[in-house]
């Protein structure tokens, strides 16, 4: 069986995982009601539509 011959150090371990933090930025998809781009699955800031009908209030 496989065993490690050191202790993997804090650092070591900290500097491995340190590499996968890094953010990807959603797609936008473009608001079919008025053409704003927005995240994808989330009602639109600026008319309040999602799914075709309005779930907000937007002064």
């Amino acid at each position: 069986m496989a065993v490690p011959k050191r202790k993997t150090s804090k650092s070591k371990s900290r500097m491995r995982r340190a590499a996968n933090w890094k953010y990807k930025a959603s797609n936008m998809v473009e608001c079919p009601q008025c053409g704003e781009f927005r995240r994808p699955h989330r009602a639109c800031k600026k008319c309040g539509y999602y799914n075709g009908r309005q779930v907000i209030e937007v002064e």
